[in-house]
């Protein structure tokens, strides 16, 4: 899954909105993604072929990823002049700690389904074309379980790794709005969709 299409010019059409309809469509996908996040059931990202930007940002807020062997996640935002969005950082740090995270936002590499695993970002990995049936699997192991014992201890699993992801995500729209409507930032989407 991928986030938006940087090479569409519609995307960064922001002079006719007012500042409060570009922070409201920036943070609905905070929004999105903390409503995955709070679901009760277990919820599990399978993934094949790319988790880049905003599918990255998705998948972070599920409780598992399970990737195909040759899926890859990638986060260009910082290359393209954004912020991390949709409250995807602090989801980040609490997974691969602060330095990986920098390493992973800031030097905007393709990470491989094996490093993944390593860092922590993958919680299990599958052969090409099998990454939904391994995640079915794993639903279905956890739906025999008892569903208010599951549901608690995924609150309160969320509640103290998550601790301060509310109140650094509160940031994020703003910061959206202001790393995605400098000169810069359009400077770097106009070389990244120039590119071949």
């Amino acid at each position: 899954s991928s986030g938006i299409d940087l090479k569409d010019a519609q995307n960064w059409e922001l002079e006719a909105m007012s500042d409060l309809e570009i922070r409201r469509r920036f943070y609905r996908g905070v929004r999105l993604c903390q409503a995955w996040e709070d679901l009760p059931q277990i919820t599990i990202a399978a993934a094949e072929g790319m988790m880049v930007g905003a599918g990255c940002a998705l998948g972070l807020a599920c409780d598992w990823r399970v990737l195909a062997s040759d899926a890859y996640l990638f986060v260009p935002e910082v290359q393209v002049g954004l912020n991390l969005q949709w409250g995807a950082l602090p989801r980040l740090v609490t997974l691969v700690g602060p330095a990986r995270a920098k390493e992973i936002c800031l030097l905007g590499e393709k990470m491989s389904s094996d490093q993944a695993l390593d860092w922590g970002l993958a919680s299990r990995l599958s052969e090409p074309g099998k990454s939904v049936e391994v995640a079915l699997g794993l639903a279905q192991r956890c739906a025999s379980n008892p569903p208010i014992a599951s549901a608690m201890v995924k609150e309160a699993v969320n509640a103290i790794a998550g601790a301060l992801h509310k109140v650094s995500s509160y940031a994020d729209a703003d910061q959206s709005q202001l790393s995605g409507t400098n000169q810069t930032a359009a400077a770097a989407r106009r070389r990244f969709a120039d590119r071949k």
